[in-house]
């Protein structure tokens, strides 16, 4: 009595690792090797800044002016003007103080920019914007760059 002869069984590949469950694993490359983020700027490079944020209306003073144009120039390049403008409050009820600096060289104003842009001034974190410098000489003060 012969019994039929079965194929042998199909080779199989071997189980697979088990699969983890839980955050993906980290990329081989870190984000602070990558290199930093790339550097978006606050309105068209120009050679006129405006800062907000600098100052309460009610602190506005004429050394303002000079104390601006002054440190400026020493950091950052010639600066030809600087102007500071109380605009009326806004919706909020909130005073805005403006403050712009016009520099001699557009070079001058980036280095501002990127140093002035989130730093600390009287207890108040400086906004930076470039400023069209058309406007500027017009004397509009919401045109930004």
């Amino acid at each position: 009595n012969a019994q039929p002869q079965m194929p042998p069984p199909a080779m199989l590949p071997p189980p697979a690792s088990p699969v983890a469950l839980g955050p993906p694993p980290a990329p081989a490359a870190s984000a602070a090797a990558a290199g930093p983020a790339p550097l978006t700027f606050r309105g068209r490079p120009s050679k006129v800044l405006l800062l907000r944020n600098m100052s309460a209306a009610s602190e506005v003073d004429d050394s303002l002016v000079a104390d601006v144009g002054t440190e400026c120039s020493a950091k950052y390049g010639e600066v030809v003007d600087v102007q500071v403008r109380v605009m009326p409050p806004g919706e909020d009820g909130a005073e805005d103080v403006r403050v712009y600096v016009r520099f001699a060289k557009q070079s001058s104003a980036m280095r501002a920019y990127l140093d002035l842009d989130g730093r600390f001034f009287n207890e108040r974190q400086l906004a930076v914007w470039f400023f069209e410098e058309d406007a500027f000489e017009a004397g509009h003060p919401g045109v930004l760059a």
